[in-house]
């Protein structure tokens, strides 16, 4: 069972996570590493219906944990301005909680790759996109993260800005 957060103020709606997790180009996945230590890792991702995919080499350390223990989850930071006067940061994050999978389908890890591409390399052509993708294909091995639990937070200063800007009482 999720916990809840504690500073419900300062808590993203749900459809604010999904907007945060598909604006993001990077994030920071943490498994079961070895010895039982965590093991966080910074990647690139995709955002798609539900699900975080990513690529990575076809072995080491993020594999043999996700092989080991399919549990994990997945940091985004959207927003993280230091205001030195006020001895804080204006912060905006979302964690995703889920099982992670490596794609076996061909069909599968072919549209993960394409839809990392088209994120990535938003200007290419279809054409340049698609060779790219058939020159690197071989070398990656595609892993999907099921979302089954997601907060999102940010600092209470922001929260406040919000409502001055839709005129709601603070």
């Amino acid at each position: 069972m999720p916990r809840e957060m504690r500073r419900k103020k300062q808590e993203l709606s749900q459809s604010e996570c999904i907007a945060i997790l598909e604006r993001g180009t990077s994030g920071v996945l943490a498994v079961l590493g070895d010895d039982g230590f965590p093991y966080a890792v910074p990647l690139s991702y995709v955002c798609d219906e539900g699900r975080l995919l990513f690529h990575c080499a076809p072995a080491g350390h993020k594999l043999d944990a996700i092989e080991r223990c399919a549990k994990a989850s997945f940091c985004v930071v959207d927003k993280d301005d230091v205001v030195a006067a006020e001895y804080t940061t204006y912060f905006r994050s979302v964690i995703a909680f889920g099982r992670t999978r490596i794609l076996e389908d061909e069909a599968e890890k072919q549209a993960a790759i394409w839809l990392l591409a088209e994120k990535y390399c938003p200007g290419d052509s279809p054409e340049h996109r698609q060779e790219a993708i058939r020159r690197e294909a071989g070398g990656l091995c595609l892993v999907s993260l099921s979302i089954e639990h997601m907060t999102g937070k940010q600092a209470i200063e922001l929260v406040q800005e919000d409502r001055r800007q839709a005129d709601l009482p603070l």
